[in-house]
């Protein structure tokens, strides 16, 4: 329908009609002080196929005053309509069309942002335009594959910066006039503007020059670490442009941290938008840092794979993000220098996980997604697009081996260089490099949706040794509702064959066989006669997308000694088999907590353990049998605190160990403890007890009743900043009495005056695990509300709410009832629709764990 959404056979018909020249676009932000609107003027110069022909123009305004097409005024209230702008009589050739209209800036993250820092009192504004909201600043064809040149110029309060796509010039009586850009795609332009600190730099290689700029609030500058920031930067300039054989394709880099950002980060043409969590205000374990790096790396990585080479349409997301995802863990495993040579391992634990987890959702859909239109692309942004297809990229290039990759990937950015791209482009390329036919492989991995499981097959005689050995390969059913059918697929695994090494302790692989596994038996006959070792691990360096599963004699012996693996990733394939087997109900949530329990202490991993503290706790709130969740919780604690005590001294072990106890600290003398310790009367030789670890108790004796308003705002006073009131927020929220829960409900839902991250911090408190009885009442009303605020808040407000608030923690029947009941009557549209069932399907799913969890009593 028209209006906001945009369907993509509308696009292909604007598509085919038109071609954009360029944008000129003028914005007067000189008020943004004090807020409000702002003047947008847009002139673009197009050209259209066919004579007297008709099409539009999208824009989000408060008001448009006038529209000039081809010198000739147009009637605003007969062609401004549903954020379009209807452009008909079209001439065959060139036109020009100019727009000028009053937009508004946004407290929800997207469009233009605007932030005011409780530190400074200053505004700080930034644009975030993926998917379809350059259209909220400046008239524009929003798809794309409409590419264009653009040129700002902006006026801005006096001794402000304005950083944009291409270098910043000096303003002019506080007017700052840019260079058009390259032809680019209207997403990733980008404005960011504001009295913002900085630091710059230059990348280097031969007589190769780039510019680099790190920019964030005055407020935070103490706690930039730039060099770290520039170091990670310059070795993904390094090895992108070895590996791509194309050299930074714009005039400069900028990486701008900025406030209340809703994602991770956005891949602007030479102006990076960080979320400015990413500037750490306190100690943060490595496993942050590489985080960070990899979110780096990334958008790094984007400059080519969507920026330079963009997607036709949004069912190829792929085409940008799982590449980017690959390469930045690429370069931090195999870039000389590289501080992160396990990526691979983070990944096998993080990343796949999320893509295992939405790949058993009944929206899972192929990597190469059904995108319709603006909506289904909004809420598509998952562990498919992300991980899976990060994946899958990885079995590519081990079945087709990693020069021949890249060689592909350099052919490709070679022949589309500004231009779009389709799936067929791509494969074109690899198998032009790699002398294989890849059409049986995009259709089996792309174009397909469901996950497979390999199971080992052994047979041994009664010496021990392998009389028969195979690999059995199942494609289970796909969820209710999910669209298409299961899916044996050829994979690419190694065998990994691991003995107990008696001097050291350690499981060592002794041998390693790689292959070629397809259909449902894959014999390995180069395993028989061999003597059988302790454990056979496949999928062995995680080279294939699978979940895999242990033979009983391998499980024993992981059970006994997983924290014995002598290398990080086969420790981090069997935790996270182990926890896929907890999700599945094929190991009971008590069992589950016993062998974390026997190897944590063992994980040298810092981001592996962090991920089971995630894992444990979430099994423990949702898996567990409900008489045994108190008792599974308190032992819980219990380990923790003692792993806490007997961390190294300021180690990254023992504040995620400080962390994982404050998370669920629950008896008088444990809650006591977070209290001395925030006093000062207790403390633990070697913990700093900072700024982040101060929020982390005060919000859990909030939790627990233990600190009302009077601690909560003496704790905002020590850090009264924007970060300071997220915290607060969220303390607020958490308090274990109706009067706060109403509150903090009524300021989600009955007003839409909170900005995107107060929001969410608000959200993340009032869900508590704890306080079940407390929030029962509030199923009936997130049924009767959600429809509405779907239908009257922005994408981003409104995805916030049906996810963060939706009842997945009352685990029970009763909630998959109300959860069908509410869809049979209200008919949700398709992105709302696939959010709730995504959470119908993860209490479902909780329900069967937990009655594992109780047949193992």
């Amino acid at each position: 329908m028209p209006g906001t959404n945009l369907t993509r056979e509308e696009a292909q018909e604007r598509a085919r009609l038109l071609t954009v020249d360029s944008y000129e676009i003028d914005l007067d932000l000189s008020g943004a002080q004090e807020g409000g609107t702002f003047t947008s003027v847009t002139t673009v110069r197009f050209a259209c196929a066919e004579q007297n022909a008709e099409s539009f123009i999208d824009l989000v305004a408060d008001a448009v005053h006038e529209v000039v097409l081809n010198g000739k005024s147009l009637d605003v209230a007969a062609v401004f309509r549903d954020a379009r702008i209807a452009l008909r009589h079209l001439k065959q050739g060139d036109n020009v069309l100019k727009v000028v209209a009053d937009c508004a800036y946004t407290n929800t993250g997207e469009g233009l942002h605007r932030f005011v820092d409780p530190v400074d009192g200053q505004a700080y504004l930034y644009t975030q335009f993926e998917v379809p909201d350059a259209r909220r600043v400046f008239a524009s064809f929003e798809q794309p594959d409409l590419k264009a040149t653009f040129q700002f110029t902006v006026k801005a309060p006096s001794g402000w910066t304005v950083i944009s796509n291409s270098p910043t010039p000096e303003p002019k009586d506080d007017v700052w006039t840019f260079a058009p850009t390259p032809r680019i795609s209207s997403y990733i332009t980008a404005l960011i503007v504001g009295p913002y600190h900085s630091v710059h730099a230059t990348y280097e290689k031969g007589d190769h020059k780039v510019p680099l700029g790190i920019y964030c609030r005055p407020s935070l500058a103490e706690f930039l670490d730039a060099d770290a920031i520039f170091d990670v930067t310059r070795q993904g300039f390094d090895w992108f442009q070895e590996k791509f054989d194309y050299a930074y394709p714009f005039e400069k880099y900028d990486q701008l941290f900025v406030p209340e950002f809703n994602a991770g980060a956005m891949e602007n043409a030479g102006a990076v938008t960080i979320r400015d969590q990413y500037v750490f205000r306190s100690k943060v374990t490595d496993a942050a840092y590489e985080v960070r790096a990899e979110t780096i790396l990334h958008e790094l990585a984007h400059m080519w794979f969507g920026d330079l080479v963009t997607m036709e349409w949004w069912n190829d997301l792929w085409l940008n993000e799982s590449f980017a995802t690959y390469t930045s863990i690429a370069c931090q495993a195999y870039a000389e220098g590289s501080k992160w040579p396990h990526a691979w391992t983070t990944f096998a634990n993080s990343m796949k996980t999320w893509a295992y987890r939405q790949d058993q959702l009944p929206s899972t859909h192929p990597i190469m997604a059904d995108i319709r239109d603006l909506d289904d692309v909004l809420v598509n942004f998952d562990g498919i697009t992300y991980a899976k297809g990060a994946s899958v990229l990885k079995q590519l290039v081990a079945y087709v081996g990693m020069d021949e990759f890249f060689s592909g990937v350099q052919a490709y950015f070679k022949a589309h260089a500004f231009k779009n791209t389709r799936l067929s482009d791509l494969l074109g390329a690899l198998e032009e490099t790699s002398g294989r036919d890849l059409k049986a492989w995009s259709k089996a991995w792309l174009e397909t949706a469901g996950i497979n499981i390999l199971r080992p097959h052994i047979e041994t005689d009664a010496n021990g040794t392998i009389t028969s050995f195979a690999v059995r390969q199942e494609a289970p059913a796909l969820p209710a509702g999910a669209k298409g059918e299961p899916t044996l697929r050829p994979h690419r695994i190694a065998i990994g064959l691991y003995d107990l090494d008696d001097a050291s302790g350690k499981l060592v692989r002794s041998d390693r066989i790689e292959l070629d596994v397809d259909g449902e038996i894959t014999e390995v006959p180069e395993l028989v006669g061999r003597h059988r070792p302790a454990v056979i691990l496949l999928n062995d360096d995680d080279l294939s997308y699978a979940k895999v599963r242990l033979d009983a004699e391998s499980l024993r012996h992981v059970t006994q000694h997983l924290g014995d693996f002598e290398a990080s990733l086969p420790r981090a394939l069997c935790w996270a088999s182990a926890w896929d087997m907890t999700r599945d109900g094929e190991l009971p949530t008590r069992e589950y907590l016993a062998l974390v329990l026997s190897g944590i202490g063992k994980e040298s991993d810092i981001g592996v353990v962090q991920s089971l503290h995630r894992q444990v706790k979430l099994a423990l709130d949702l898996y567990a049998a409900p008489d045994f969740r108190e008792a599974g919780l308190a032992r819980w604690t219990e380990a923790a605190l003692t792993h806490l005590r007997a961390a190294e001294p300021g180690g990254d072990h023992q504040l995620a160990w400080a962390r994982a106890f404050a998370a669920t600290a629950r008896t008088e003398d444990q809650l006591d403890l977070l209290k001395g310790l925030l006093e000062g009367t207790e403390t633990i030789e070697g913990l700093a007890v900072d700024t982040e670890l101060r929020w982390a108790f005060v919000q859990r004796l909030a939790a627990t009743g233990r600190y009302e308003e009077a601690e909560i705002a003496a704790e905002y006073e020590r850090d009264k900043t924007a970060a300071g009131e997220r915290h607060a927020a969220t303390a607020r929220a958490s308090r274990p009495t109706p009067e706060a829960k109403a509150e903090a409900w009524s300021s989600v839902i009955d007003s839409d005056k909170l900005p995107n991250a107060v929001q969410e911090a608000v959200i993340a408190g009032f869900v508590q695990t704890d306080q079940r009885e407390l929030l029962a009442p509030y199923t009936e009303k997130f049924f009767a509300a959600v429809k509405d605020v779907w239908a009257s808040r922005s994408h981003e407000m409104a995805q916030q709410i049906a996810v963060g608030l939706y009842p997945a923690i009352q685990v029970e029947q009763a909630t998959l009832d109300a959860t069908d009941a509410w869809i049979a009557e209200a008919q949700p549209n398709a992105a709302l629709g696939r959010l709730i069932s995504e959470s119908r399907a993860g209490v479902e799913r909780a329900l069967k764990a937990q009655a594992a969890d109780a047949a193992a009593a």
